[in-house]
């Protein structure tokens, strides 16, 4: 899940996926390289004493001013060069793209940044939404990357497959006829593959913390300060059971489940979409204003009538093309990542219902846009050298949620079987649409995604447990509809004696950027070493405060 901290539209649209969403489940990766990313996990320790990553590590980083539209003038850029595959070190390479704020007096090093998704990019979220972290460079340069296979780093597309999946799982007939369904998703698999090129079978979180562990030598830090938030938390779990000597101070924030399969993991995002779009409709119907009426019974039904009417009978989006229920179901999940964005979300709708306008929705989404085409086989890694970063023009409109099928599918190791789909998929869908009638069908379809693509790794549930590492920091939000507290408390059980739980009772998708509370004690733990006490709590944020 990714961590929305830039509350401004016109931003969140360049960061935001479209009708896929932000918690999309799966997509294919080819299978000639199925065994890559679970293999690196168990064998990467005993390679790391080799010679062949030296050049990767003994590397410094060249900075410079940013390039690129709406970039602060005192961001700076750079990259590290990291191999595409941790088995053949000699093989082909990538470059990672990162940026920074420099500190503003005395400097304890680097503390690296993670903003989740996956497949959301660093760069981009750290230049639009840098305020939130200023107080930290009184210590520390903040730094942040696109992850491999992300933004500028060789950055993975579907092409016109972004689409299609959409298309394969619409409507009822993914019920009436699940054979051609997974046949549309094995097609669509295949395009990825085609389009993304040779990084695609190594995106995965696993080399992805050992990309972490090449920034932090070329950074010079001793050990990794670190904070990520969503996704983000399963990256930084990872990086800690890898490198568990090598962890210093480590925040995670809106906790990610590193168990649960992903049938599981959707129907807690559809229970908790469902709870925090009836949290915004009782306070929509308190003003005069409110689209749906100033009744919340009504205006929950009004909601789900008016899906069901855009799905089966689309209006033009702003681009010309269809916009579906769908696609306003997960411009509406968006919004509802921060209460700041509440009024925001509430004006979007009564465009959309008085005038037919859904640009205030694709301020949140950019549901039913024709995604640019990379051409097929134009790899964005090389034999010879490797490859630079990709021009910010360059990157696919639909990296994001091509980014994120892949990524999360090669963290899970679970595949159903085609007849074990079949069989299962009405049971299934009744499920989805019992946690949520707006949010369900949303979210299966997003599990679908996975079928065809062969075995994620096992590592991450199997291994990320019981760190011998210096304390972390996990902080939960109880009101989270993205990550539910019960996975913040869930996965510090499983990660040890390491983890201390701060327990933000307050609303939205993590707590630094909404609680005053919870970023005075984040702050205080990276800067100072000062921890709360395991269990200790941060009250509900009163209107209108936040981490200013």
């Amino acid at each position: 899940m990714q961590a929305k901290l830039e509350t401004r539209p016109s931003v969140r649209r360049c960061a935001v996926t479209g009708a896929l969403g932000l918690a999309l489940l799966g997509a294919g990766l080819p299978a000639a390289n199925a065994t890559a990313t679970a293999t690196t996990a168990t064998t990467a320790t005993t390679r790391d004493a080799g010679s062949g990553l030296s050049r990767f590590y003994d590397q410094k980083i060249k900075w410079s001013a940013c390039e690129g539209t709406e970039m602060p003038k005192d961001l700076q850029c750079g990259k590290v060069t990291v191999p595409v595959d941790y088995a053949r070190p000699k093989g082909r390479t990538l470059d990672v793209a990162l940026a920074r704020y420099r500190a503003t007096g005395d400097s304890r090093g680097s503390v690296l940044l993670n903003f989740g998704g996956p497949g959301g990019s660093g760069v981009n979220e750290l230049a639009a939404g840098g305020k939130e972290f200023m107080h930290l460079t009184n210590g520390y340069d903040v730094v942040t990357f696109d992850p491999r296979g992300v933004g500028r780093s060789s950055p993975v597309s579907c092409g016109p497959a972004t689409l299609k999946i959409m298309e394969a799982t619409d409507g009822d007939e993914g019920t009436g006829d699940p054979e051609g369904v997974l046949k549309r998703l094995r097609d669509a698999a295949a395009e990825c593959a085609k389009y993304s090129g040779p990084v695609l079978p190594h995106i995965g979180t696993v080399d992805a913390a050992r990309d972490m562990e090449v920034m932090r030598r070329a950074l010079g830090d001793d050990r990794l300060d670190y904070l990520g938030f969503s996704y983000g938390t399963r990256l930084g779990a990872v990086y800690a059971a890898r490198f568990p000597d090598k962890v210093g101070r480590m925040v995670l924030d809106g906790v990610d489940t590193l168990t649960e399969p992903l049938t599981e993991q959707g129907l807690a995002g559809a229970r908790g979409q469902q709870t925090a779009l009836e949290n915004f409709l009782d306070w929509c119907v308190e003003d005069i204003a409110c689209p749906f009426g100033q009744d919340a019974r009504s205006a929950r039904d009004e909601v789900a009538r008016l899906v069901a009417s855009l799905d089966s009978d689309p209006v033009p989006s702003a681009f010309g093309e269809p916009f579906t229920g769908q696609d306003m179901v997960g411009a509406i999940g968006q919004a509802l990542y921060s209460r700041q964005l509440w009024p925001s979300l509430e004006r979007a709708l009564a465009q959309l219902l008085e005038d037919g306008d859904t640009r205030g929705l694709e301020g949140f989404s950019s549901g039913g846009v024709t995604f640019p085409v990379r051409e097929p086989g134009r790899a964005p890694v090389r034999e010879d050298k490797g490859a630079g970063l990709t021009d910010e023009e360059d990157v696919p409109m639909d990296n994001l949620p091509a980014a994120l099928m892949a990524i999360n599918c090669a963290d899970d190791p679970d595949r159903p079987t085609a007849a074990q789909v079949t069989a299962s998929l009405g049971r299934l869908r009744a499920r989805y649409e019992e946690a949520s009638p707006v949010f369900g069908r949303y979210r299966l379809t997003q599990v679908l995604m996975c079928y065809g693509r062969p075995k994620g790794t096992d590592y991450i549930r199997d291994d990320v447990k019981n760190l011998d590492t210096a304390k972390m920091l996990l902080v939960g939000t109880r009101g989270d509809p993205a990550t539910p507290y019960r996975w913040t408390v869930e996965t510090a059980d499983r990660l040890g004696p390491s983890a201390v739980v701060l327990d933000n009772r307050g609303e939205g998708h993590t707590g630094y950027a909404s609680s005053g509370c919870v970023h005075r004690k984040v702050d205080d733990f990276l800067l100072y070493g000062s921890l709360p006490p395991d269990g200790s709590s941060c009250g509900p944020e009163p209107a209108g405060e936040g981490s200013d």
